[in-house]
Protein backbone atom coordinates (compact mmCIF):
# COMPACT_ATOMS: atom_id res chain seq x y z
CA UNK A 1 0.00 0.00 0.00
CA UNK A 2 1.31 3.11 -1.01
CA UNK A 3 1.93 5.93 1.72
CA UNK A 4 -0.14 9.20 0.78
CA UNK A 5 2.09 12.09 0.03
CA UNK A 6 2.09 15.14 2.76
CA UNK A 7 2.47 18.54 2.23
CA UNK A 8 4.88 20.44 4.44
CA UNK A 9 2.73 22.28 6.82
CA UNK A 10 5.03 25.36 7.56
CA UNK A 11 4.33 26.03 3.70
CA UNK A 12 0.93 25.68 3.72
CA UNK A 13 0.74 27.92 6.32
CA UNK A 14 2.71 30.44 4.54
CA UNK A 15 1.54 30.63 1.13
CA UNK A 16 -1.96 30.53 -0.49
CA UNK A 17 -2.77 28.88 -4.14
CA UNK A 18 -4.58 31.82 -6.88
CA UNK A 19 -5.20 31.93 -10.11
CA UNK A 20 -2.32 34.15 -10.76
CA UNK A 21 0.58 32.16 -8.51
CA UNK A 22 0.86 31.95 -5.05
CA UNK A 23 0.22 34.76 -2.39
CA UNK A 24 2.33 35.28 1.03
CA UNK A 25 2.95 37.85 4.04
CA UNK A 26 5.96 39.87 3.90
CA UNK A 27 8.58 39.36 6.41
CA UNK A 28 10.11 41.44 8.96
CA UNK A 29 6.40 42.87 10.14
CA UNK A 30 6.28 40.55 13.35
CA UNK A 31 7.96 42.58 16.28
CA UNK A 32 10.66 45.22 17.44
CA UNK A 33 9.04 47.33 15.05
CA UNK A 34 9.74 50.59 17.13
CA UNK A 35 12.78 50.56 15.13
CA UNK A 36 11.47 50.50 11.60
CA UNK A 37 10.52 53.57 9.99
CA UNK A 38 6.27 54.09 9.03
CA UNK A 39 7.47 53.96 5.78
CA UNK A 40 9.11 51.00 5.67
CA UNK A 41 6.33 49.17 7.88
CA UNK A 42 3.60 50.89 5.71
CA UNK A 43 5.08 49.02 2.21
CA UNK A 44 5.39 45.85 4.06
CA UNK A 45 1.15 45.30 4.50
CA UNK A 46 -0.80 43.63 2.88
CA UNK A 47 -0.09 40.46 0.32
CA UNK A 48 2.73 39.88 -2.59
CA UNK A 49 2.66 37.45 -5.32
CA UNK A 50 5.66 35.11 -4.82
CA UNK A 51 8.85 35.49 -6.93
CA UNK A 52 9.00 33.51 -10.09
CA UNK A 53 12.19 31.99 -9.42
CA UNK A 54 10.81 30.40 -5.79
CA UNK A 55 7.37 28.41 -7.47
CA UNK A 56 9.14 25.50 -8.06
CA UNK A 57 9.83 25.01 -4.62
CA UNK A 58 6.61 25.90 -3.14
CA UNK A 59 4.75 24.03 -5.68
CA UNK A 60 6.46 20.97 -4.84
CA UNK A 61 6.30 21.95 -0.74
CA UNK A 62 2.65 21.98 -1.09
CA UNK A 63 2.19 18.83 -3.74
CA UNK A 64 -1.10 17.75 -2.65
CA UNK A 65 -2.94 21.22 -3.24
Amino acid sequence: MATKAKVHSGAAKRFKKTAAGFKHKHAFKSHILTKMTTKRKRQLRGTSMLNAADVPAVKRMLRSN
